[in-house]
């Protein structure tokens, strides 16, 4: 089978990497940003440091600092508006997965027109999104590289999945001087989220040897360094170290994508409006409990790369270590056990396993599995 490998033209990485973007962003000879963000980093001074930064290049700037948590639709909406009154040639995402998200669903409806939900599903504009520049300051989504954006409709209470290769970033920025402050509780999360990409991309029926190769190096890099980048955010070398698998983890699943952990975190961000990158923990060991039943020997590899001596044991028992390594972690660095001390409640199990297949088999084409075996999952995580 043939496989077609997804990612920006130009990532720039590593301390002071903000600064050498503007340069870049010059070249292209833009003339006006729409600054997309959310509210904390527009009062934190970041998106302000941004724009002062791009002045210095003779561009000018606006700024939305509307994206929530779980972008919606709405933000989408109030956000291009902005981008037509302003009059801005291209767009910049800063942050983490939530404005890196409205930012796509903004410049992706400039360009093509119509309403975001049009774009639901795989490869549904006609023509290439409005320049975009994503500016990461966290260590998780990815979303700063991948064609992969989530917009929750309101109406629907579900989240829209647009996977699109026009959603793809012109340009990605990953400065991890801009992810000093970030908190321990987001770090812990956004950590897990990239955590999981690696594992789920790895265990993907949709895997090659180079998406093998880039998940199985983050979950390396995130085992080893996470820890510390929760406990001390100054400790830069753990930050960069997270801000590179992040990205590797992103080009495991931009290309292998993901499968049944994010398809059932999706519904609960939409229906509870829950921390993407809690949920994504709380249901990582449970999904690959279900896995390690038909890939044991991939999550021995997971095992390896996790630091555990895999050295004598059966694939069986490797996918096992491999689980307990995972619940482990996600322990030490204060992620909740269970659904259940999210406020998920187990009568909504129904409506969210029957809206997380749909999610699962539209993105992943998973192997056949019935509604029955994610409410099991889904009650296990209880």
């Amino acid at each position: 089978m043939s496989s077609t490998f997804f990612i920006p033209a130009v990532n720039m990485m590593g301390i002071g990497s903000l600064d050498e973007a503007m340069g870049a962003i010059k070249n292209h000879g833009f003339r006006k940003a729409l600054i997309v963000t959310d509210a904390g980093l527009a009062k934190a001074g970041v998106a302000d440091r941004v724009s002062q930064l791009l002045a210095q290049q003779d561009i000018a700037s606006v700024l939305y600092d509307g994206a929530k948590p779980n972008p919606t639709v709405s933000n989408v909406e109030n956000g291009l508006a902005l981008l037509k009154s302003s009059g801005a040639d291209f767009v910049i995402s800063l942050g983490g997965g939530s404005p890196h998200d409205c930012a796509k669903g903004i410049a992706l409806v400039a360009a093509n027109g119509g309403h975001i939900s049009d774009y639901e599903g795989v490869d549904r504009s006609a023509r290439p999104q409005l320049p975009l520049v994503s500016i990461n300051t966290t260590a998780g989504t990815a979303s700063e590289m991948t064609r992969f954006c989530i917009i929750t409709d309101e109406a629907r209470h579900v989240k829209m999945a647009i996977v699109d290769r026009n959603v793809t970033p012109l340009l990605s920025v990953n400065d991890p001087s801009l992810m000093a402050a970030m908190p321990k509780g987001l770090t812990a999360a956004t950590g897990m989220d990239a955590l999981t990409h690696a594992i789920e991309a790895y265990v993907s029926t949709a895997a090659t040897p180079i998406t093998d190769a880039c998940a199985l190096k983050a979950v390396e890099l995130i085992s080893a360094n996470l820890r510390n980048a929760v406990a001390n955010g100054g400790d830069m070398t753990a930050r960069e170290n997270m801000a590179y698998a992040q990205f590797l983890a992103g080009m495991a699943f931009n290309n292998a994508s993901l499968g049944y952990v994010h398809a059932m975190a999706h519904q609960l961000g939409g229906f509870y409006d829950l921390p993407h990158g809690v949920c994504n923990a709380v249901l990582l060991p449970h999904v690959e409990s279900f896995n390690a039943s038909v890939c044991p020997e991939r999550l021995r590899d997971v095992a390896k790369s996790m630091g555990i001596d895999v050295q004598g044991l059966s694939a069986e028992q490797g996918a096992q270590a491999a689980l307990t390594a995972i619940r482990t972690l996600s322990k030490e660095i204060g992620i909740p056990g269970g659904l259940k001390e999210l406020g998920a409640k187990a009568d909504d199990i129904p409506v969210l396993s029957a809206n997380a297949l749909k999610d699962a088999c539209g993105l992943t084409n998973p192997r056949p599995a019935d509604q029955q075996q994610i409410e099991e999952i889904f009650r296990n995580a209880f």
